[in-house]
């Protein structure tokens, strides 16, 4: 299973939304945003591509009411899970925390396969040594946003742990 893993879109919903077009097109079949969305209704350019969207919020969390009640729609494929979540995709276990600090912590423990943050947008993907005595991945889509770094997202390969780091389409 492949999956678009962004961060940090600050409300550019032109970017996200090609982010989220460009990784569909490479076979993308779920979207995670590991926080700082800040308008609630931005995430509502990700809907027409009928993938499902994972969502945390971070530091510039905006109106987490809306985007609660957004969520809440039984249409809509979109589930916001708080400051941090816990999901399953593809067989893998993967923690969605905004800040990389808590993300390094977590794959420390050794009970995720993958965890994603985001937070100093900059794009990178780490492997945390774990308590169970393997490596765990990191990955930090950088900015999906463009705000200080050029817009990046991460497509990834559940199956063989691949990470990508992808330029934005129209990020330039």
């Amino acid at each position: 299973m492949k999956i678009c893993i962004l961060s940090d879109s600050h409300d550019n919903r032109e970017l996200l939304a090609a982010a989220g077009r460009d990784a569909r097109a490479r076979g993308a079949e779920a979207i995670l945003h590991c926080g700082d969305i800040v308008a609630a209704g931005t995430l509502t350019v990700l809907s027409p591509l009928g993938l499902p969207v994972h969502a945390i919020h971070g530091n510039n969390s905006g109106d987490l009411y809306t985007l609660a009640r957004i969520a809440a729609r039984p249409d809509n494929p979109l589930q916001f899970h708080g400051m941090d979540a816990g999901i399953e995709l593809g067989g893998r276990r993967i923690f969605l925390v905004h800040y990389p600090h808590y993300a390094r912590a977590m794959a420390a423990t050794g009970d995720w396969d993958l965890v994603c943050c985001g937070h100093d947008h900059k794009a990178a993907v780490t492997w945390v040594d774990n308590a169970r005595g393997g490596r765990t991945p990191v990955a930090d889509p950088g900015t999906v946003g463009g705000i200080g770094e050029p817009p990046t997202y991460i497509l990834a390969d559940l199956g063989a742990m691949r990470f990508d780091i992808r330029p934005v389409p129209g990020g330039d």
